[in-house]
């Protein structure tokens, strides 16, 4: 592993979750001066191999990305089912969600987390099954979730 023990500082998003994508898009395209981006819906849990907290999930979001440069900004509306998003939104309200970090070899960044209390909650394929993501409550060391994104998956990630 390299000597950034999360296996990489190239933030790709920061992601906010909101109860209303449309409305909030608007706002955000209103401050950045930006079109409003499309919005998809991801597809259901299931399709995608989704755990939280170590159980199956069907849960569904809507999400839309602002690109602002080297960064995106994702807003992601929970569209109900068991989810880091649903569980956020229903604690804390709209608020600042996760950082996101592109990684190699996510089993040993989760490895990494989970040694620093930051355990996996939720994890799921992409891109085809070719891909993963993962969340970490990284709550009490940093205040904040953190998303682990892989475009080539060597092995799934484990909680």
């Amino acid at each position: 592993m390299s000597d950034q023990k999360l296996g990489s500082t190239q933030l790709a998003q920061v992601a906010i979750v909101v109860h209303d994508i449309e409305e909030a898009a608007r706002r955000y395209s209103e401050i950045f001066g930006l079109p409003v981006p499309n919005i998809i819906t991801t597809e259901p849990g299931g399709q995608a191999n989704m755990t939280f907290r170590g159980q199956p999930s069907d849960a569904q979001a809507k999400l839309a990305f602002f690109d602002m440069g080297q960064v995106q900004i994702e807003l992601i509306q929970p569209l109900g089912g068991a989810s880091v998003w649903q569980e956020a939104l229903d604690t804390r309200g709209e608020h600042l969600q996760h950082l996101a970090f592109w990684v190699e070899g996510m089993p040993r960044s989760a490895e990494f987390l989970k040694s620093q209390g930051a355990p996996m909650v939720q994890r799921g394929d992409m891109m085809e099954g070719k891909g993963q993501y993962a969340y970490f409550d990284a709550q009490k060391a940093l205040g904040v979730t953190l998303e682990l994104l892989e475009s080539k998956m060597e092995s799934r990630a484990q909680y």
